[in-house]
């Protein structure tokens, strides 16, 4: 006979254990089921409304989508934007575009050539003009003009004081010629690209700098306004550069007959000193494309050998052939002449233009050298 006292191994008895009828297991479940039910339907009807909420702001974003741009192309300053005021900002599509970058790099690399004595170094216009301190030091360089401002300054109000000192001494020259000044304190302070390549080619066609800056240059400008509590934009074309047409560009646009004198005394010109190395040039557009007959002739010209190994005789890719060109107005340089306007890749991607100003320049310095 089965004793109902179980003891289990630890010794603990098992006698006082109350074993649960099936009868009350089933109850409690449905009584659980009925609260998960109350429960769930309270859950699906939060679920309901939020997806209504959802719907009716997907619904509200959508009838407002064409007034506002994308947060990605917003500031967090911008939503702060007080009634009626606007805020203007470079579209990021732009930004990609290959001919600003060009543009940017142009740019760069004046500054920095403007500004070698001052070991200063620009690698970014955004992060490296805002506060003022490269602008000034460039404007001085440009127009021997010294302003009365701080050396360095850390602060905010001191950086603006001194952008409003070097754009009013910049507007002062600049507006006397028909130029309309599109950059402001908070323009160039807030890092407004836009703004700050707008005075840099001022500044660069003003001063007649020795670069050659991409025509036609255009941007997509967001322009953000507030009105109404709301936040509309709308797309902007802002040209940042236009057509720097000279005198070859007359020539090869509406004189063809005259551009073909001007290619006959230039191609006698070089063959005269060429002829010296048993060289000769038949075609300007593409002979002088890799460097080595503008590295040679530099050496005719100023009378000196120049070391082979200083430049490619034979460069065998693009590379090659601009470093070439670029050692070549090196020693243009070297011999007292400007920085050709012209770049070493334009001359080397065949650009007649850029190749006839850099033969040209030589021709009215040494044409009358033997």
């Amino acid at each position: 006979m089965v004793s109902a006292g179980f003891h289990s191994q630890g010794g603990h008895s098992l006698s006082s254990t109350k074993i649960k009828s099936p009868a009350g297991k089933a109850a409690r479940m449905r009584k659980d089921e009925s609260l998960l039910g109350k429960l769930g339907g309270s859950l699906a009807r939060r679920k309901r409304s939020r997806e209504v909420s959802d719907l009716q702001e997907e619904g509200k974003h959508a009838i407002n989508a064409p007034l506002i741009p994308s947060s990605a192309e917003l500031h967090p300053e911008d939503t702060l934007l007080e009634e009626n005021a606007e805020r203007t900002m470079l579209d990021p599509t732009s930004r990609e575009d290959a001919k600003l970058k060009d543009l940017q790099r142009v740019l760069i690399d004046w500054v920095n050539n403007e500004l070698e004595e001052e070991r200063i170094i620009v690698k970014d216009l955004e992060e490296d003009l805002y506060d003022g301190q490269v602008l000034q030091k460039l404007f001085e360089k440009l127009s021997g003009r010294k302003l009365n401002v701080a050396e360095v300054t850390q602060s905010e109000i001191g950086q603006k004081q001194k952008l409003q000192t070097v754009l009013e001494a910049v507007n002062e020259l600049i507006q006397h010629h028909g130029w309309s000044t599109e950059w402001s304190v908070d323009l160039i302070h807030s890092k407004n690209l836009v703004a700050i390549i707008s005075l840099l080619v001022g500044l660069a066609v003003h001063f007649q700098a020795a670069v050659r800056l991409p025509e036609h240059v255009s941007v997509q400008v967001l322009v953000v306004k507030k009105k109404d509590g709301v936040l509309h934009a709308t797309h902007v074309t802002k040209e940042l550069t236009t057509t720097t047409e000279d005198a070859f560009d007359t020539l090869l646009d509406h004189a063809p007959d005259k551009l073909n004198i001007v290619k006959k005394s230039l191609i006698t010109f070089v063959n005269k000193h060429l002829n010296k190395l048993n060289l000769e040039v038949t075609e300007l557009e593409t002979q002088f494309a890799d460097g080595v007959y503008l590295v040679l002739l530099m050496g005719l010209l100023e009378n000196y050998f120049v070391p082979l190994y200083n430049f490619y005789l034979t460069p065998e890719n693009f590379e090659q052939k601009v470093h070439n060109v670029s050692f070549a107005f090196e020693l243009m340089q070297d011999g007292g002449l400007k920085k050709p306007k012209a770049r070493p890749e334009d001359v080397v991607n065949l650009n007649l233009k850029s190749t006839l100003r850099v033969l040209y320049n030589l021709f009215t310095n040494y044409k009358n050298r033997e």
